[in-house]
């Protein structure tokens, strides 16, 4: 009863006009259609992404209504989770994007060569074959949208006067790290390495491919115990929605170091410790399974602290006030 309460009382002063979190993803809609018009000729299927971003506008405009009608603590979260889970749809629109520009992995792959004297994403997944250290693996790359979730509902349920901010903050990340992805065409090992050839690699070579991927999306098979029930759920998943894109930063990385923040921040040590363990996962299983260079993590880390405290500086002397 007290639960049913604090999500269907009426609020006292509703808000009238659009949420933090859908003016940012407005934002973001407005950036990439710009790109899209100005670049016309040189996109693929450009009509079907303007349609979707139409819809997307008209799902906002519809879950405005919602609240509007029902102004409560549900219909909030409704309009929050709305725009939350359509960062997963926005994620494949990045490669139909950044296809406008060459592929830049041979750099980065160099890049990693000249730091490691060798390519980690080769030789993690080879050296470590174990069945168990591969489902650690495989769990806690796999962990990636559940602490995205969990966090969020946390902060709903238990820290409300911070869920807004909260929200924000991973939102604008995620399009932060996306318009990244856009303007630096990065795809990953799993990628690259088969379209260079692993012979190639193998030896330090590293062809530039140029706009390969405009015409091809295969990968590598992921590495570790394919019977393992934690690589199939993460094989599955990359079998429904991964795409050559989203390699520089790494942003399940950055997100994650974000999750980390943001459970320092809230005081729970229950929050904080479950996501910890899943995290230090995450960071290996990124290269382990060859979805990042090395470096990539490397980015994701320097980009959350940045983004985490810019957008903390950005909602404490600007949002919080409107």
């Amino acid at each position: 009863m007290k639960y049913f309460k604090f999500l269907f009382e009426i609020d006292k002063k509703p808000r009238r006009g659009l949420l933090v979190v859908e003016w940012v993803t407005m934002g973001y809609l407005l950036l990439t259609t710009l790109l899209i018009l100005f670049c016309w000729t040189k996109m693929q299927n450009p009509e079907p992404m303007l349609w979707g971003r139409f819809r997307m506008v008209m799902l906002t405009a519809a879950m405005w209504l919602v609240y509007r009608l029902v102004p409560c603590r549900f219909t909030h979260l409704c309009r929050t989770a709305v725009q939350m889970f359509s960062l997963g749809w926005w994620y494949p629109d990045t490669y139909q994007l950044n296809l406008i520009f060459p592929n830049f992995d041979h750099l980065f792959a160099g890049y990693e060569q000249q730091l490691f004297g060798f390519q980690p994403a080769l030789v993690f997944a080879e050296r470590v074959s174990n069945p168990v250290f591969s489902e650690l693996m495989h769990l806690g790359y796999g962990s990636y949208y559940p602490l995205i979730i969990m966090e969020t509902l946390f902060y709903f349920f238990f820290r409300n006067r911070e869920f807004n901010r909260t929200a924000f903050i991973i939102t604008t990340s995620f399009f932060i790290f996306y318009a990244v992805f856009i303007f630096l065409p990065v795809t990953g090992p799993q990628y690259y390495y088969l379209a260079a050839g692993l012979d190639n690699i193998a030896r330090g070579v590293f062809p530039d491919i140029g706009n390969y991927f405009a015409t091809h999306t295969e990968s590598l098979p992921i590495p570790g115990y394919a019977d393992g029930q934690f690589y199939q759920f993460v094989a599955s998943m990359h079998k429904a929605g991964e795409c050559p894109t989203a390699a520089f930063p790494s942003s399940h990385v950055g997100i994650t170091s974000i999750l980390l923040m943001l459970a320092w921040r809230s005081g729970s040590r229950w929050l904080l410790f479950t996501i910890l363990p899943l995290y230090l996962l995450m960071c290996l299983a990124t290269v382990y399974i060859q979805a990042h260079y090395a470096i990539d993590v490397l980015g994701g880390w320097v980009s959350a602290v940045v983004i985490y405290l810019g957008l903390s500086l950005l909602w404490k002397k600007w949002i919080f006030k409107l």
